[in-house]
């Protein structure tokens, strides 16, 4: 007999960690496995970010942490907010969490009640629709497509509010299709909004910094009439290459904040205290300080999408942030190659990784069945041996 619950039975496991998993797997039977799965930056922590949580060690930080963060890191985040994207919020309005999922979770559970609706633009991040249904909210998707440059539409989101509709969750830049909002289409869905002032939105904002536009980073609680319905979620895992650190945070209206917290409290409470410690001296810093590492994200970006070219069969926008292609593989769809049928994104991933042995993820988990999910979070070498491989193995597809 099953004890397990129905929330647990029903909830999907991450498709990236899955991926990374079996890829470990594999090398462990002494397969060459390049992994181009996991949103990782390989670089390593600044050395400046490291000093500061060596120092915070040498002054015996090692108690428990207030729920809702350190106040001298709150106001590191209140700073940068302020910098970094023209956004003045008070301490009472942050909250910082063990990595931005945990913030994620914090909203879902503080804000959604059994029904609500939740538009999630596709493709969006792999958790969206479990967290949203984990508290019993309905995932409302709205497909997009490389024609628009995986960007839902004024029109779309007009078209997918009901009456139940509660909020809105999206990435920007986006994970997984690197594709960012301006702020002028940022203003085209807020125009929509302001008509349902009942209806709330997470931006995640969490790849701000890696950014190859050279035009500010937009945030939606920047729209006219939209500061006071805005959750904003960012961390430092992404630009600062602090993955493991597990720091990310929220800036809200302050009953949405205080809300979160007191869910936190009841879940683990205050977030590393020598993380915490090391993310001031990162957030007070000057972010130019990042800038080669989203100098090289580029580099291999303009690589990976010059060696797609040359593969038949995949077709790929220019992502203009974070560090992921988002190649449309349907044409593959249908194909049968060394006996087996390709019928869709899984299916195509997993050739791949048993083909080619490079391990991407397939585009079903991010709500996008006909693309698959290429991180180039990864040396200029092996993507250039990744992408040799993808393209071999595709070629014995079509030849056959």
């Amino acid at each position: 007999m099953n004890q397990l619950s129905d929330r647990i039975n029903n909830l999907s496991t991450s498709q990236t960690l899955a991926m990374a998993a079996k890829a470990r797997e594999l090398r462990a039977e002494g397969m060459d496995i390049i992994g181009l799965s996991l949103g990782e930056p390989d670089f390593n922590t600044p050395e400046f970010v490291k000093q500061a949580a060596i120092q915070a060690i040498n002054e015996d930080y090692n108690s428990y942490t207030p729920v809702d963060g350190y106040v001298e890191l709150k106001d590191a985040i209140i700073t940068k907010f302020k910098r970094d994207n023209g956004l003045s919020y008070s301490r009472p309005q942050i909250v910082v969490s063990t990595g931005a999922k945990q913030s994620l979770s914090n909203v879902a559970a503080a804000m959604i009640n059994p029904g609500d609706e939740v538009i999630l633009p596709c493709p969006y991040w792999v958790s969206y629709s479990d967290i949203v249904g984990l508290n019993e909210g309905i995932p409302v998707e709205v497909p997009t497509s490389i024609d628009t440059d995986f960007k839902m539409t004024a029109a779309q989101l007009e078209a997918a509010i009901t009456p139940k509709t509660k909020m809105l969750w999206f990435s920007s830049p986006c994970n997984p299709s690197g594709s960012l909002y301006s702020m002028e289409e940022l203003e085209a869905l807020g125009s929509v909004l302001r008509n349902y002032p009942n209806i709330y939105v997470v931006s995640d904002e969490i790849y701000e910094h890696i950014n190859y536009t050279g035009q500010p980073h937009a945030s939606m609680a920047n729209v006219e009439g939209m500061y006071d319905r805005t959750v904003t979620v960012n961390g430092v895992s992404k630009a600062f290459a602090m993955t493991g650190w597990r720091i990310g945070y929220i800036g809200a209206p302050e009953w949405i904040a205080r809300a979160c917290n007191k869910m936190q409290g009841q879940v683990t409470s205050g977030a590393n205290c020598i993380a915490q410690r090391a993310v001031i001296t990162a957030l007070v810093e000057d972010p130019n300080r990042i800038n080669y590492m989203v100098d090289e994200f580029k580099v291999r970006r303009d690589l990976v999408l010059d060696l797609l070219n040359d593969v038949e069969g995949f077709s790929a926008n220019t992502p203009e942030g974070a560090f992921y292609v988002f190649p449309d593989i349907s044409y593959f769809f249908g194909k049968t190659l060394n006996g087996t049928k390709i019928n869709n994104a899984t299916d195509f991933s997993m050739y791949l990784l048993e083909e080619a042995l490079v391990a991407t993820v397939t585009g079903d988990a991010f709500g996008n069945p006909n693309c698959i999910r290429i991180s180039y979070a990864a040396s200029q070498d092996q993507l250039v041996e990744a992408l040799k491989r993808i393209k071999e193995a595709v070629s014995q597809l079509v030849a056959k």
